[in-house]
Formats: C-alpha cells, sequence, structure tokens
C-alpha cells in the first residue's frame, strides 16, 4: 500500500487549495500593485505638468490670469477688496481674467516686472523709474487726481508757532520725512534742501505722512515733508497731508503751517511689463478708462489710490524727474531695498 500510494503521486501534478489559493493571491497583488504605481506615476506627471501647461496657456484666460499689482499701503484688505471689484469689471468688458495682489513694498513690483510675475501695476514714480531701466517696464497712463491734476507737489511744514518762514531757515534743524521711496515726502523735498544747500541736523523717518503731520504737530521734530495738494478751489477745503490727521488733531491747520513747496512731480503711472503684446494692453487701458467713468469705479479708484481718473501717458514725461535723480546721485534700488527693510 505504501508503495503504490508512493508509484501514484510521481508524476502528479499537485493541486492542493492551500497552494492554489497563495499563488492566485500573489498574483492578484501584483496587478493591483502595478495599476497603483500607473496610476501614482500618471499623478506625479500631471502635477509636474500641470503649471508648464498652464504658463502655456493664453494670457488671460482663467488658468493664466492677468497678474494686477497695486500700490502698497496700510490698508491692503481695503484695495484688495476695490481691485476685486476692478477685476471684475475688467473680466465683464474685456474677457481678460485678472488677478489683483497688493505687495509689501515697491521693490517688490519692481522685481515681479523681472520675473513676469506682474503684468500691469499701479505704482509710485520712484520705483517706476527702477522697473523702467531693469526690465523695460512702461508707462502706459498716468492717474489724474481732483480736477483732472495730472502733478503735485511736496511741502515743508512747520509749527506755526516756530518763527521759521522760509526752507532756508531749516539749517541745523531736525527735519522728519515720510521714507527712503516716497517721492513727495522725501526725494524732492531732500533735492530742495540741497539746492539750497539746507543741512539739517538730523533726519528721521516716520514711515507715513501722518505721522510726519503728527511729530510736527507734537513738536517733536523742527519740520516735515509731506505731500501737497491744491485747496478745493469750489470749497477752499485744504487738501494736502494736514487733512489726512484732521480728525485726531482738529487744529491741525491753525497749528502746523506750510513754508515751501517742492518741484511739481508727475502723478503716478500705470505701468506694463515689457513684452505685454499690444493688443492686451490697449484693451486693459479702454477698460480703465471706462471704469473712471463708472460709479462703482470712482468709489473703487478712490480706495486703491485717490484715483479720480487716466490720461495717457509715455515714458518721456518721467524724464525730468530721471534727471534729477541722476543729479543728486540718488540710488534708486538702494532706496527702495532700505525701504523694504
Amino acid at each position: 500500500m505504501m508503495e503504490t500510494s508512493r508509484c501514484n503521486f510521481v508524476g502528479r501534478k499537485f493541486t492542493s487549495p492551500m497552494w492554489f489559493d497563495r499563488r492566485h493571491v500573489i498574483h492578484t497583488n501584483m496587478r493591483i500593485a502595478k495599476y497603483y504605481l500607473a496610476v501614482t506615476v500618471i499623478a506625479v506627471l500631471w502635477i509636474s505638468l500641470r503649471p508648464l501647461l498652464h504658463t502655456n496657456a493664453e494670457l488671460g484666460t482663467e488658468e493664466n490670469s492677468i497678474q494686477l499689482m497695486l500700490t502698497p499701503s496700510t490698508d491692503a484688505p481695503a484695495i484688495i477688496r476695490n481691485g476685486e471689484v476692478l477685476a471684475d469689471y475688467l473680466l465683464k468688458t474685456t474677457g481678460l481674467h485678472v488677478k489683483v495682489t497688493v505687495p509689501t513694498n515697491y521693490i517688490v513690483i519692481v522685481e515681479a516686472f523681472g520675473t513676469k510675475r506682474a503684468d500691469v501695476a499701479i505704482m509710485n514714480t520712484f520705483a517706476y523709474l527702477l522697473a523702467h531701466k531693469k526690465y523695460g517696464a512702461n508707462a502706459v497712463l498716468r492717474v489724474a487726481r481732483r480736477y483732472g491734476e495730472l502733478s503735485y507737489r511736496g511741502e515743508f511744514i512747520v509749527p506755526a508757532s516756530s518763527g521759521i518762514e522760509r526752507v532756508e531757515q531749516l539749517e541745523g534743524k531736525t527735519i522728519a520725512f515720510v521714507d527712503p521711496s516716497s517721492t513727495s515726502g522725501y526725494i524732492y523735498p531732500k533735492e530742495m534742501l540741497k539746492r539750497l544747500k539746507v543741512t539739517p541736523k538730523r533726519e528721521v523717518f516716520a514711515n507715513g505722512h501722518n505721522q510726519v503731520v503728527a511729530k510736527v504737530y507734537l513738536g517733536d521734530v523742527d519740520a516735515g515733508a509731506v505731500f501737497y495738494s491744491r485747496p478745493d478751489t469750489a470749497t477752499g477745503e485744504q487738501l494736502d497731508a494736514r487733512c489726512k490727521v484732521a480728525t485726531e488733531y482738529p487744529d491741525v491747520f491753525e497749528k502746523v503751517k506750510v513754508i515751501g513747496l517742492t518741484d511739481e512731480i508727475p502723478n503716478d503711472p500705470v505701468v506694463v511689463r515689457n513684452g505685454l503684446d499690444k493688443e492686451t494692453t490697449a484693451k486693459l487701458v479702454d477698460a480703465l478708462y471706462q471704469f473712471a467713468q463708472t460709479e462703482q469705479g470712482r468709489k473703487a479708484l478712490m480706495t486703491i489710490a485717490s484715483i479720480e481718473g487716466f490720461k495717457r501717458a509715455s515714458d518721456q514725461e518721467y524724464d525730468d524727474m530721471r534727471a534729477l535723480v541722476a543729479r543728486y546721485g540718488i540710488d534708486v534700488e538702494k532706496t527702495l531695498q532700505k525701504k523694504r527693510k
């Protein structure tokens, strides 16, 4: 029996159910593993290639929105909210998708033009000079303020009781400026002092027009430099930097006086990056004009940057300021970097 059983076993195919199940499970698991490996590879490739696909999408589409940067401000949330109102209007009127951002400072906007992370920006005049010089960005519009004014000035202010009547009397005094990148609150006033050969005893940066006025009002400094805007021709209302603190200091116009004005400064430009196609630029320019004519647009633009309208502009309109900066050896990039810190 034992021998027979032995002979019958030899040459037979082993068909143990346990062995069959184990082999079947291994085979199934291998198929599942191959499936998930393929899915993983496809997913990784999609994640890697998706940005490239978006980059190649036509500019102004939802996948490749036009990047619009707005003037940095302490009230960035309000600017973003109104910037989104502008973006919605641009989409409805031009079909172009626009994404709005408010960077922390001007040097970020400048560098964004170099990496094509910014297509359009409303920026201050000083930063524009650097964006044009380094990356070929170009002014296409100039901001218009009240009554269509296309320029403004800087002003020197002092306590009304100081006895100081002229800028020349600031020799040896402590002067508060806004910040190193402020055109009306530093660049032009500083040039004026150099031209008049006035050397302050000390210079401080207050980091805001409001703060400069407050320092002069409180007697913390002998003088300050801030923006000047002409009084309202209809009402006579004062519109220079002092009005920004009138709620906090109602008698500011009696306690703080203006003793001198700088040369005219061209208003902030609307700037497009080098290489932005003419058709897209024309659509944006026309839409901005139209937006400024609507009630919704006027409210939004006033919050964004005290804008009441636009005028077509070119780079040549900023040559006078460019010459001033060169004449006094102001390093625009270093000045903006200081502001960044």
